[in-house]
Formats: structure tokens, sequence, C-alpha cells
């Protein structure tokens, strides 16, 4: 077995760890362990699929923006804002995939819509969750992210 390592900041203890085989790549199907998902996976239709499974960056967008609403929590607890305002809080989070040199890179947006936080706060909030997010620290520098506080995701 060949492993190779990258830099960077690693957890000092593991909570989880999530385990999944692929066969087929992008045109193939995914199973995760404990506990179980099946899903097909398929190339969406824009690149020339037929878009009658999920895709990585499907995948990608539902893993960070799940990440990033909680982190909503942790951000509003340490600047005492009351979980109250975060329930009806929305987070809209876009993966898009497109030619970067020889191969193909991805960038973000991701949209929060805050009903209930007091305006002024908002943009503090959002930005202090960027910084929290493991999602949003593992993609920093790598991957051009914009980050907006939305007034509807209508």
């Amino acid at each position: 077995m060949t492993t190779s390592t990258y830099a960077g900041k690693e957890p000092s203890t593991i909570a989880y760890t999530a385990v999944a085989d692929i066969t087929g790549g992008r045109n193939g199907h995914a199973v995760s362990h404990t506990p179980d998902l099946e899903l097909d996976l398929d190339t969406p239709v824009a690149m020339g699929g037929k878009g009658k499974g999920t895709n990585p960056e499907q995948l990608f967008a539902i893993g960070w923006g799940a990440c990033f609403q909680g982190a909503l929590g942790l951000a509003a607890k340490e600047m005492h804002i009351p979980a109250t305002k975060l329930v009806r809080s929305k987070v809209r989070s876009h993966i898009s995939l497109g030619d970067e040199g020889e191969s193909f890179g991805i960038k973000a947006r991701i949209e929060v819509y805050l009903p209930d936080v007091d305006a002024g706060r908002r943009q503090a909030l959002v930005e202090r969750t960027q910084k929290l997010c493991p999602y949003s620290k593992a993609t920093a520098g790598n991957v051009p992210t914009e980050i907006v506080v939305v007034d509807s995701l209508d």
C-alpha cells in the first residue's frame, strides 16, 4: 500500500469518521456505512450525463450547507445570539464545477438567510461561522468562495 499525506491542521481528537465505497466514478454507485446509505451516481445533464443519479457536487453542497448551518449555532452562542433567532435560518449552498487548466475545479457560493437576527449582526455572525465550519476551513485558500447574507431565498 502506498500512502500520500497532505499538510493541514489535524483535529486533536476524532469524533466521527464517515466511510464510503465508490465504484464507477461519476456514473457509478456509492455506499456509505453506519448508517447505510446507497446512491446511484450520474454525471449532470449539463456535462453530458443522463442526470439520473446524484452527483458529487450535490453531495458536497449538501454537506457544506449542513455543516455551515450547524456552525451558525456555535457562532451565535459565542456572540450571545439566542438559538431561537436561528430557528427560521436557512443556508443555500452552490457548488459549481468548471474547467481549470488541464482538469476541473470548483467554486462555491453560500447564501445565508437570517430573518430573525438583527441586521447589524448578520454579517459578523456569518463571518464567524465561516471561521468555525470544518468544510469552510478545509476549503479556505483552495476553493473560491462567496458567502452572502440574503434577504430571501425565493
